[in-house]
This record gives C-alpha cells, structure tokens and sequence, in this order.
C-alpha cells in the first residue's frame, strides 16, 4: 500500500488557478486537469477570491485611528508642552496664580 501525501500549494499558485477560473475561459475540468488539481478544488478557489475580493476595496485609506491609550510617552510630552504654554500665556496676560 503506498499513501500518497497531500499537495501543498503556494497562495500564488491558488490566486493563478483562481483567476483563470474567474475568466471562464476553460471549464472548472480542463483548469482542473492542466494543473493538476482537482475540479471541486478550482471551484473552491474562484468562489474564495470572489467573496474576499468585495472587502479588498472597503479598506479606508489615510490617517489611521490612534488609541490614546496606546502611547502614554506621547501624552504625557503633550501634557508638558501644554502646561508650558499656559504657564508663558498666563505670564504675558499679566494673571497670577
């Protein structure tokens, strides 16, 4: 009796295989039979890429969102600076404290 080991394929080769299902060019059988790989499995992957191919535009692009809690050396430099600048704003205004 001889196993046979399971195929690994790359992410690149699914995203081929996929894609060219995608195209409809060929038939899930013939993509299936010049790569190898069994139909079903072609399938699978053309039905993968097209369920997340819909978030790969929803990502916002620009500033991302910064936890304040995240980097409290951050805050408390900001804290310093802004007491600083109260404290030359309140001499020059002539109030005491």
């Amino acid at each position: 009796m001889s196993t046979a080991k399971r195929k690994i394929h790359t992410g690149s080769f699914k995203a081929k295989v996929g894609l060219e299902a995608i195209r409809e060019v060929k038939t899930a059988n013939e993509i299936g039979q010049s790569y190898g790989v069994h139909p079903a499995q072609v399938r699978q992957w053309k039905k993968e890429i097209l369920d997340r191919s819909v978030t790969l535009f929803e990502i916002k692009r620009g500033r991302k969102k910064v936890d304040e809690r995240a980097d409290p050396e951050r805050l408390y430099s900001e804290i310093g600076r802004l007491k600083m600048e109260l404290d030359w704003l309140k001499k020059k205004s002539g109030l005491s404290l």
